[in-house]
């Protein structure tokens, strides 16, 4: 068969003999109920990621079916799949472990069945990020439709949202504040609907991002999980994707470099989550496109926050989408993007915002002129610390912080930091700056979003709220304070982090993007001989383990495997 077979007669199963190939796949594909003139059909994948273990995809049998009555209604035949669904909650040892897996497997499934184009439902923080890697690289035409963020909950007249209150909470609990009754009546208000998120979390981020890069029909990134405008988005998905079965575009004509450009733009606008940066590296790694960090920072100085969403802010996704959605986002950052670039509807950027409805009065999306931030939500350190990067969210810090020197506290691991955070005897004071080792993609394994070091309980019980903390890990998009992340290379792979001893003196200076550790050459030369590698993780002689510990690559190139990018080609974003 020809490469450019569509519908059952697409990828047929090596039997040898390609007329009983597809006469047996028929056959079988009949026990479903299909007719004739159904099989016939263009056919839209629509990858299920529906579990039992993910809340934020609760909704997801309702956009399947409104995806299926979109395909219908355009002649097509929607097909879902199944595939590996990942909650950030339920995922051992974290979340980040498994992205890269999920990208496989739905990379493979879209490969592996006959489909003409796919539209792929994720939701919670990996599963955007994991699909549009695997669109990125099986190159089919493909639409993301996200499950929505939740509604807000409440307690004592007072609004809340997963996940930056539930942060915000434990802290007050740790410190005394409230009692173990109160933060189980707050537990049970925090997640009050289907769907992700609802602050400006990595969810939000992602979906902020789809939709600015292209992958998303507009106006999809906001509308609440619960709200019966998520179903019309997602019946447009399907009728869109019926369209784009015979006539594209392809991923590769959508994730330009220009393109990854607007979705950065995007995420210094929104006050976005740190995660975004590491997951859109890894989906433009996929396309041979390298991530210029300097170039990043540079559009940070030009880029505000204007988003007043928590953790930057005081509003909600719901809020947000009130206000517009990202096309009131869009609107304001109009001078800084490249409207030329294609979107899924086949129109470009620049035609989306043209046909889009009128703006009006809202409060929670700032003008240019009065941005609640004056910079972008995320700075590019570098330093004899993080000789290839680390970042901070400066948006969601203290500024007292952003310029600041202080003795490191370190803790050698995730465990050694449970062990000893809360101990009254732990020589800290509210200037010191607390370290942790061995939290980066390989050292946890799977750089979990461990960045959020709690403030020690004696500090947190005397009044402190913020203090300066660094590692290797990531932080959830959902947290806020003043904490240095992705620091690169990762202290288990020999970066100058696993040579902070307790007492060194560190000097961070954000105005001029600078990470120190003020301790002489010498000194850390003879530190570095001294030095050896963690023991390794227990069970990482076979399975995933052992792939993931053998091919993952660092924070600066997303975290993906070395085997799934694509070789560079020259390209780089943002432009």
């Amino acid at each position: 068969m020809s490469d450019d077979a569509t519908g059952m007669r697409k990828g047929l199963t090596s039997y040898g003999d390609a007329g009983f190939s597809l006469y047996l796949r028929k056959a079988f594909i009949k026990a479903m109920g299909y007719s004739d003139d159904a099989l016939d059909r263009p056919i839209v994948g629509i990858a299920n990621t529906f579990s039992g273990y993910n809340a934020c995809h609760r909704n997801a049998p309702e956009l399947v079916e409104a995806i299926k009555r979109g395909v219908m209604l355009k002649g097509g035949l929607p097909v879902e799949f199944p595939t590996i669904s990942v909650h950030e909650s339920f995922s051992h040892p974290t979340s980040m472990f498994l992205r890269n897996l999920m990208s496989m497997d739905t990379e493979e499934m879209i490969r592996a069945q006959p489909m003409d184009s796919v539209v792929m439902i994720g939701g919670c923080d990996k599963t955007v990020p994991a699909q549009l890697m695997a669109a990125a690289s099986a190159n089919v035409p493909a639409i993301s439709v996200v499950t929505g963020p939740m509604m807000t909950g409440s307690h004592k007249g007072e609004r809340l949202g997963a996940c930056t209150d539930c942060r915000r909470y434990w802290g007050m609990f740790r410190a005394g504040e409230i009692d173990a009754d109160e933060i189980d009546e707050v537990g049970g208000k925090l997640a009050p609907t289907a769907g992700t998120c609802m602050v400006m979390g990595t969810a939000s981020t992602m979906a902020c991002m789809t939709e600015a890069l292209g992958m998303m029909m507009s106006g999809g990134a906001a509308i609440p999980a619960v709200a019966a405008d998520r179903l019309r988005h997602a019946e447009a998905a399907g009728a869109r994707a019926v369209a784009m079965a015979a006539n594209g575009p392809t991923p590769d004509q959508i994730m330009t470099p220009k393109a990854f450009a607007n979705a950065f733009r995007v995420l210094l606008a929104i006050g976005g989550s740190t995660n975004g940066l590491v997951h859109m590296t890894a989906v433009a790694g996929r396309l041979g496109i390298e991530v210029d960090l300097e170039a990043l920072d540079r559009m940070g100085e030009e880029t505000p926050v204007l988003v007043d969403l928590k953790p930057s802010g005081q509003h909600y996704m719901q809020d947000l989408q009130n206000a517009g959605g990202l096309i009131t986002v869009l609107r304001e950052l109009r001078p800084l993007l490249h409207l030329d670039c294609l979107t899924v509807t086949g129109r470009t950027l620049g035609e989306e915002l043209d046909a889009a409805p009128p703006s009006w009065p809202q409060d929670v999306v700032r003008p240019m002129s009065d941005p609640l931030y004056p910079q972008g939500g995320i700075a590019v350190l570098h330093g004899n610390l993080a000789p290839d990067g680390a970042i901070v969210k400066q948006s969601a810090a203290s500024e007292r912080l952003m310029s600041h020197t202080g003795k490191a506290v370190v803790f050698e691991s995730q465990e050694d930091l449970a062990n000893r955070i809360d101990d009254p005897d732990l020589d800290v004071g509210p200037d010191d700056i607390l370290v942790m080792k061995n939290a980066g993609p390989k050292g946890a394994p799977g750089m979990p979003e461990s960045g959020y070091l709690p403030i020690p309980k004696k500090l947190a019980t005397a009044g402190v709220k913020d203090m300066l903390r660094m590692s290797d890990a990531r932080m959830s998009g959902t947290a806020f304070g003043s904490i240095v992340l992705h620091i690169t290379p990762e202290s288990a792979a020999g970066g100058p982090l696993a040579l902070v001893e307790n007492g060194d003196m560190i000097k961070l200076d954000v105005p001029n993007r600078r990470l120190g550790l003020l301790v002489d050459d010498a000194e850390l030369e003879r530190r570095r001989a001294a030095w050896t590698p963690p023991p390794a993780h227990e069970g990482s002689d076979r399975g995933y383990l052992k792939l993931y510990l053998d091919h993952v690559q660092q924070a600066g190139e997303g975290v993906d495997f070395d085997f799934l990018t694509k070789v560079a080609d020259g390209r780089k974003t943002p432009v």
